[in-house]
């Protein structure tokens, strides 16, 4: 496993400090805040640390309440809500300083057969044929300021692989709000279905709420756009491995107010749909100073 995937797992894991307390490390990637996904993906290992290993989260809903510190570790306190016959619920709250700035709630569920039905996997190239986002980025980086060059062209622990028309991130132009990526971890994992589970859970927040950018023309990276995730919700429909390719289907079904609502679908690349997620997000224009 690389050094860098193998820092987030251990990211993941956390220090148990009390029967229902948690702490994990922050992560700063260079953005001044801690990454949401790390936040999500935190919170749902503390939940699921406190479940019985036979029952899986099928759901999760999330609030961002305030920005985290990538100094300082954060706590994640465990209420065990209910464990009923079949469901057990979990409500975590992240808390740094004193002050929560995140809360989740995740339902787990023993597995049982059903009725299934599910919607059609969209036709994409496979990912083998697409840059990486890292090739795409290095065709503008000589415009970007150092510091972030160097974190967009960095090695990381997932590989993306776009899967939509290569824009101009300074000069983008206005297109459907909708977009296709193809994900997975640089290597090969441990077979715990629960590491798959919270590691998708942090790596579902790329990408997302940008898409409802798409029709107005600009990016995360337009002088004055302010971008932050709002809530974040989560479903999980279907066994998989986040070491093998997984194609997230975004689009936005709305605007306004400052807030961008965006869905997505996580399919197997055999056609499975594992996974489903659902954001809104700030997306204003910082007013300007003076």
């Amino acid at each position: 496993m690389s050094a860098v995937l193998d820092h987030l797992v251990q990211l993941l894991a956390l220090e148990r400090i009390e029967e229902n307390l948690f702490r994990g490390q922050s992560q700063d990637l260079g953005w001044g805040a801690v990454f949401g996904g790390q936040v999500l993906g935190q919170a749902l290992s503390a939940a699921v640390q406190t479940v019985e290993p036979d029952r899986h989260v099928h759901s999760l809903h999330a609030y961002f309440l305030r920005s985290g510190d990538v100094k300082r570790p954060i706590v994640y306190d465990v209420d065990r809500s209910r464990d009923g016959g079949t469901f057990s619920t979990r409500r975590v709250v992240a808390i740094q300083g004193g002050q929560p700035i995140f809360n989740l709630a995740a339902s787990f569920q023993l597995d049982e057969a059903g009725f299934e039905h599910q919607d059609a996997m969209p036709a994409a190239p496979p990912p083998e044929s697409l840059p990486t986002e890292q090739q795409r980025v290095a065709k503008y980086a000589a415009e970007l300021p150092r510091f972030m060059r160097e974190r967009l062209t960095s090695e990381r622990p997932f590989e993306l692989r776009p899967a939509d028309p290569e824009d101009d991130p300074y000069r983008p132009e206005p297109r459907p709000p909708s977009r296709m990526v193809w994900l997975k971890t640089t290597d090969r994992l441990p077979d715990d279905p629960a590491l798959h589970r919270y590691l998708l859970a942090y790596a579902s927040d790329y990408w997302l709420v940008t898409a409802s950018l798409l029709p107005h023309g600009t990016t995360w990276l337009t002088p004055g756009m302010q971008v932050a995730s709002l809530d974040h919700a989560m479903w999980f429909h279907a066994p998989f491995r986040v070491d093998e390719w997984l194609l997230h289907v975004i689009d936005s079904q709305v605007a306004r107010g400052g807030r961008g609502l965006v869905r997505g679908r996580i399919f197997s690349q055999d056609g499975r749909l594992v996974a489903s997620t659902t954001q809104e997000g700030l997306i204003r224009m910082r007013a300007p100073k003076g």
